[in-house]
């Protein structure tokens, strides 16, 4: 972190003016000399006049006495310790008169700085806002409710405003509301396209109490706010919840509260079309959520052997297949970890390792909703915790030495290794749908059940560089075993292993004065044979998550490995696919061939260019997919940008910096690993041909 001053350029005067007062008197004093000629003021030699005036300080030197004879004076001038002793003891006690400089509360002078050091606060962050158009991501793929898990055909939910046939009985949902005529007797409505708009204001203030120590903290305010979605004709109030019911069917008892329910209706905005202004999202009142959350807040301390690290804080290692900080001025998820970290090294040697202890998942706690007037709350189970332990290794060679390297034509190697270890002894009790059965101030022993749960993964990271080529891999395994899985369809509880495997490639070439970027990715994670089954009907297994491709149970119900690897889903090698239909790369490999060009690029960081990609991808097992194929799909996708040379961050063009702007457009086609399996479409005339799936997408942002 770097100790920036505000100083005011007449601060080296003020340390010279005893000087310059001094030579006026010595001038002073030899007027009574002869001299040849006086020289007349010039750029060179500044005339008298221009110089601070003199001040009633005494000089540092005395002048010299003037000889009464007019000869030329040989003597020295006399040596006063007392004064001497003086003048150092005043030394800082003075300060420069209205005379010579003006007052200003912004002058910091040297002492002052010093003895009055204060924190210096610096905001990064960016805006942004962005525009997306979904068409037809449902694939053709109909289903039978728009209630997730309400269908094992489910890909994508349809849009809600559309009416559609279902896949295996020929049900119609369809919605009478788009023609002129009564809604029972109205024209049916057909939209496949899904848009929005939303922004976000993200904040990273920086405390820095000293070249050593500083507080970091992240703030998004209206986080992924859509854009129109808290007017004045919308509010909403908690709901009362029904308690234990009697036998007739009727509640017993209003015991807590159970969701939100419509406040009412605005008598100046009884209808959406007469909303007149936008309200701060509030929670609880026209949001989920309020206008700000804080995301992140740690602080870094330097010591002589290290730095140690502790807080709410980001975690980043490789290229992010695992571990991805999220930051990107068009991320939406991020690693965030409370731990506390040392990290140390050889700087040398360019060799850097740490360790860090991570608090995963706390279990139940005592907090209550009287915690807002004070008090701390603790962890009430000690042995439901998810604890972490990581360490690392890591060569990274110095910037700038990097750069001389490559210049010089020679290879750069930098990598290293990122392991950590997690356990969980026992767990509050899961229902089928993986929510907890009690809120954790009604908890009690019975509630709880035992995991015996433990992984280990290690995270291999390599990188090669060499002249504009750049090669960067990164390799995972999770190796461990959970000794207490609820079976699905029986009361039995079998341990499972776990065994997942992911890998993924960056390759880059750079040319024609860096303006051309060719990439070459490929990914790869692990699956699973036994996710996703037909039973003895011919009926698709009911085990289809909404947004996935692999419940880990086994044909019969048994769990087996869990062996279906998760990319981290800010880990973005697509615009429809992997990042929305199935939300990350999980199951299934890819290959990405990429080429961007800048039309303009300048060194102050101004560019324009455009660039196109395709991503082919495959299931890494073929009876994981619905059709029981390995192809899933083609996508292609096109990108157009512009960047701005506003703002201080554009000092490198290879950063986004000041005004960024993107619009993108992709198109996905589905293939057989998408489809129908025989037999699942028995209606006849039923159409169960795929279809593409399309996006455009406009972003604006700033970068500070």
């Amino acid at each position: 972190m770097r100790r920036r001053h505000r100083s005011n350029v007449l601060f080296p005067l003020a340390l010279f003016a005893p000087l310059l007062t001094s030579v006026l008197a010595l001038a002073q004093g030899n007027a009574a000399s002869p001299a040849p000629v006086a020289p007349s003021p010039s750029a060179a030699n500044p005339a008298v006049t221009d110089l601070p005036p003199a001040t009633s300080r005494p000089p540092l030197m005395p002048a010299a006495p003037t000889p009464s004879d007019g000869a030329s004076s040989a003597s020295v001038t006399a040596i006063a310790p007392a004064r001497d002793q003086r003048d150092l003891a005043n030394q800082g006690t003075q300060r420069p008169s209205a005379g010579e400089m003006v007052d200003r509360s912004q002058e910091v002078f040297s002492d002052d700085w010093w003895g009055r050091a204060r924190p210096i606060i610096e905001l990064h962050g960016y805006f942004r806002t962005r525009a997306e158009l979904f068409h037809n991501f449902s694939l053709g793929r109909h289903n039978s409710s728009n209630l997730p898990g309400g269908d094992s055909q489910y890909l994508w939910p349809m849009p809600l405003d559309n009416s559609y046939t279902n896949a295996n009985n020929n049900a119609a949902h369809t919605v009478l509301l788009c023609g002129p005529s009564a809604p029972s007797q109205g024209q049916a409505c057909y939209d496949k396209t899904e848009s929005g708009a939303n922004l976000r204001l993200r904040i990273d203030p920086e405390i820095a109490i000293s070249d050593n120590l500083r507080i970091v903290t992240q703030l998004d305010l209206l986080d992924n706010l859509v854009l129109g979605s808290t007017p004045d004709a919308y509010a909403m109030q908690p709901a009362q919840g029904q308690g234990s019911q009697g036998t007739t069917g009727t509640a017993t008892g209003l015991k807590y509260p159970n969701g939100y329910q419509s406040a009412g209706v605005n008598g100046y905005a009884p209808l959406s079309l007469f909303s007149s202004t936008e309200g701060p999202p509030t929670a609880g009142v026209n949001s989920w959520t309020n206008s700000i959350a804080v995301k992140r807040a740690w602080a870094e301390y330097m010591t002589p052997v290290g730095q140690i690290r502790f807080g709410r804080m980001p975690s980043q290692w490789g290229l992010g297949m695992v571990q991805n900080s999220g930051d990107g001025i068009d991320s939406d998820y991020q690693t965030t970890l409370d731990r506390i970290m040392f990290v140390t090294g050889l700087k040398s040697m360019d060799l850097y390792f740490g360790a860090a202890w991570d608090f995963l998942s706390t279990g139940p706690t005592n907090a209550n909703a009287f915690d807002v007037y004070g008090g701390q709350p603790y962890n009430t189970c000690n042995l439901c915790n998810v604890n972490e332990w990581a360490a690392f290794l890591a060569h990274r060679t110095n910037p700038e030495l990097q750069k001389l390297q490559l210049a010089r034509g020679d290879l750069v190697l930098n990598g290293g290794v990122y392991a950590t270890y997690r356990s969980q002894y026992i767990d509050v009790q899961t229902s089928s749908n993986g929510q907890t059965n009690q809120t954790p101030l009604t908890l009690s022993p019975t509630d709880l059940e035992a995991r015996q749960a433990w992984v280990i993964t290690p995270d291999l990271w390599v990188q090669a560089l060499w002249q504009k080529f750049r090669f960067e891999a990164e390799a995972v395994t999770i190796q461990g075993q959970i000794g207490y899985v609820p079976s699905l369809n029986t009361s039995v509880a079998n341990p499972v292993n776990v065994r997942q495997y992911g890998i993924t490639t960056q390759t880059e070439l750079r040319a024609i004065d860096d303006k051309l970027d060719l990439q070459f990715g490929f990914g790869w994670a692990s699956g699973d044979p036994y996710a996703y089954n037909t039973s003895s009907t011919g009926n698709a297994g009911a085990l289809q998550p909404p947004n996935g491709l692999q419940p880990e149970y086994s044909q019969g119900g048994q769990p087996s490995a869990i062996s279906t690897f998760r990319f981290h889903p800010d880990y973005r090698v697509d615009l429809i696919f992997f990042r929305n239909i199935l939300t990350r790369v999980e199951g299934a490999y890819y290959f990405r061939p990429s080429i961007d060009y800048d039309l303009l690029r300048h060194a102050d960081g101004e560019k324009l260019g455009g660039g196109v990609a395709a991503i082919w991808s495959r299931a890494s097992e073929f009876e994981q997919t619905p059709g029981h194929k390995r192809d899933l799909g083609i996508e292609l996708d096109a990108q157009l940008y512009y960047q701005s040379k506003d703002g201080s961050l554009n000092d490198d063009p290879s950063k986004i910096g000041g005004f960024f702007a993107m619009l993108q457009y992709g198109v996905f086609f589905p293939l057989a690993g998408l489809n129908y399996l025989p037999g699942l479409t028995p209606v006849p005339g039923f159409d169960a041909s795929l279809s593409a799936a399309q996006i455009a997408r406009l972003f604006l942002g700033v970068v500070y």
